[in-house]
Order: C-alpha cells, then sequence, then structure tokens
C-alpha cells in the first residue's frame, strides 16, 4: 500500500523484532492515516528537497511491539505519528537544519549524532496537528541515560 509517491506502509511497519516475537505490526485506519499525513507533510517535502532515498528504520509500532522493544507508553510510533530516518550520503544534523528551517513537525529530534560523523544517529520527527515545531538533540550521559537538549546540536 502507497502512502505517499516515494513510501509504502511496508518500509514503516517492518521489524526484526516484530517477526522474531510473531508480534502483528500491522496498523489500524487511523495509524494509518496518520503514517500517510507525516510522509505528505514531512518526509516527502524531505525526499524532494534532497532529491535522495529517505531510509526508514523506525516507524509504525504496534503496542505489542512497543512494550516489546521498551518503548514509552506514549510513543508516537504507535500512533503512527513518528518516523526515524537516514538520508545515506547526507549528514544527519544537515537533514535537520534544513527540517526547522522549511517544515512544520511536531517533534524533531537529531539521535546521538557525532560531530566529524555526517551518518552517526538518525533523525525521529513525529507530524500531528496541532504541531509543536520543537526541535531536540538526543544525547547519552554518564551512566547510559539519555538526555533531550532543547534545539539542534553538532
Amino acid at each position: 500500500m502507497n502512502l505517499s509517491p516515494h513510501f509504502e506502509l511496508s518500509e514503516f511497519t517492518s521489524s526484526q523484532t516484530a517477526l522474531r516475537r510473531g508480534i502483528d505490526n500491522t496498523p489500524n485506519l487511523k495509524a494509518r492515516m496518520a503514517l500517510q499525513l507525516l510522509c505528505v507533510k514531512v518526509l516527502e517535502p524531505v525526499r524532494e528537497h534532497f532529491r535522495r532515498p529517505v531510509v526508514i528504520s523506525s516507524g509504525y509500532r504496534s503496542p505489542a511491539l512497543n512494550r516489546a522493544i521498551g518503548g514509552s507508553t506514549k510513543s508516537q510510533h504507535s500512533k503512527g505519528e513518528a518516523a526515524d530516518f537516514e538520508i545515506p550520503g547526507v549528514a544527519n544534523f544537515d537533514v535537520a537544519q534544513w527540517m526547522m528551517r522549511n517544515l512544520n513537525y511536531d517533534q524533531l529530534i537529531l539521535e546521538f549524532y557525532t560531530p566529524g560523523d555526517p551518518n552517526s544517529g538518525w533523525i525521529h520527527v513525529s507530524f500531528c496537528e496541532p504541531y509543536r515545531n520543537q526541535e531536540l538533540t538526543a544525547v547519552r550521559c554518564d551512566g547510559g541515560k539519555v538526555d533531550y537538549l532543547a534545539g539542534l546540536f553538532a
């Protein structure tokens, strides 16, 4: 099923954990509609601007899959509102900065980016209305704890 010209539902539902554990990761109609909106409003403009494939590493997570991976009970992934992605060959920081300047979204999180390593980490983006246009940078602190800093930092 196509969600938009360049994105298929299967890109957002593929999960090794779901396959290994026999978890059904099929989104309901509301989640599919949210995924479609995410694609049209955010991911298609990113693909069009950078003229490269957008590779989804994590998209929809059914409640059972989200529990299995230890995801937040409030995760927008479980509503079909969020995706984690990269564009091979383009620094995640550069993509995130372009998105911040040109798109609307709920949250834009630059996760675990390492300056000097352009393909380190990934980008988490969510879309729902009303949107916040909130930018965060996720970093690991001592002891492995994750801290979210306001803004985008390299």
